[in-house]
Parts: C-alpha cells; structure tokens; sequence
C-alpha cells in the first residue's frame, strides 16, 4: 500500500526559508527583486507573524480551543522574527553611520 504525501514538501519547511525559496524563483524568472520590495515583503511578514501571535494568544485567554503549543510557538514565531528586523535595523544604522564618518 503506497501513502501519499498529506501536504506539499514546502508546507513542512520553516517559513524563511519558504520565502528564500520564492526570492530564488524571482531570480530565476529573471525577474527585478530590489533591496526596498525585499525589505518591505520582510516588515509585513513580521506584521503578519505578530497578528497570528496575538490572535491566538487571545482565543487562548478567552477559553476558545486552542492547543498551548500552538499559542507558544507562533509567540515564538513572532519574537524571533521581531528580534531578526531590530537586527537588521541596527546594522542598517551602523553602516548608515560609518558612511556618515567617511572624509571626503
């Protein structure tokens, strides 16, 4: 008796790397991906990771069904995520402030 697969192979992959398997896609096509729409794609990502997580925190708190482990990881999820962009950030200025002290 041969099982089919329940899901896409994708579905089971963590989400970033989901979504440096569809950058790569992009490129491939030959398609322009710039720096500003890569960044933003990644701001709304956190966004949406955040809702999730509060989404669920809330349906937790009010006694809706919902496991304990799902609310854990998603906050997890968006924590991560969160700590990643305010990386990001501070390199972004710390590289912003070096050219600021480049003479010319």
């Amino acid at each position: 008796m041969k099982v089919g697969e329940i899901a896409p192979r994708e579905m089971y992959l963590p989400v970033v790397q989901q979504r440096a398997e569809r950058i790569d896609e992009k490129i491939a096509g030959n398609e322009k991906v710039s720096f500003g729409e890569t960044l933003s794609e990644f701001v709304g990502n956190v966004n949406d990771l955040q809702k999730v997580s509060g989404e669920r925190t809330e349906q937790f708190i009010k006694g809706e069904p919902v496991d304990i482990h799902d609310v854990m990881i998603a906050a997890e999820e968006a924590k991560t995520s969160f700590a990643l962009l305010m990386e990001l950030r501070n390199k972004a200025l710390d590289m912003y402030r070096e050219v600021i002290r480049i003479q010319v």
